[in-house]
């Protein structure tokens, strides 16, 4: 992308879904700090969290002659627009939530806006942090033609003291932050890998 190429304020825009719909939601919390800490630790990343809860259930019957309900067309232009992307997913019997999923599957439709995109993922829950929602997310990802960093790998026990998050879903774990962080500092430096700027 020409916007990106050969200059010392290159601005990377990023799109970034929260799978859970929940007020005070700990992986909406997640995008919340991500998008804080795009603004004072991380130099040219511009990230913007994309509202899913306006989608409507997958309906083949909603797209006339090639067009989408106003909601959908709204959304796959935001993901289109993007250089990249940020998923926060939490874990629902072993993999990521119906509304993300939703989401996904409507900017797949044709043309699908997901591919060629970098791409990193993040969770917060109980036990293993969300982290096999992650996985599977990784393996839908393949058929998008979504290119995930591999590394850091950020899952986060959202139950196991100290408290991780205060009562409205804002994450306060330091360290967790630093963590975070580094997902952002990755994708970056691998979002202008794949632009052919590293």
């Amino acid at each position: 992308m020409a916007a990106l190429a050969g200059t010392s304020s290159q601005i990377i825009k990023v799109a970034a879904l929260s799978g859970s719909l929940r007020r005070g939601s700990y992986n909406a919390g997640l995008i919340r700090s991500a998008v804080e800490l795009s603004k004072v630790a991380v130099e040219g990343l511009q990230i913007e969290y994309v509202d899913i809860s306006p989608l409507p259930l997958l309906n083949t019957d909603l797209e006339k002659e090639g067009t989408y309900p106003p909601a959908v067309e709204a959304f796959r232009e935001k993901i289109l627009a993007a250089d990249s992307i940020l998923f926060a997913s939490p874990e629902y019997n072993y993999s990521i939530a119906a509304p993300l999923k939703n989401a996904i599957d409507w900017a797949s439709r044709a043309p699908n806006v997901w591919a060629g995109k970098p791409a990193a993922v993040v969770s917060a829950g109980g036990g293993f942090g969300g982290g096999r929602s992650q996985y599977h997310l990784r393996q839908v990802g393949v058929f998008l033609d979504l290119h995930f960093i591999n590394k850091p790998e950020f899952f986060l026990n959202a139950f196991q003291p100290p408290a991780k998050f205060n009562d409205d879903g804002d994450l306060i774990d330091e360290d967790a932050k630093k963590r975070l962080k580094e997902v952002l500092l990755a994708l970056k430096k691998f979002t202008l890998q794949l632009k052919g700027n590293n």
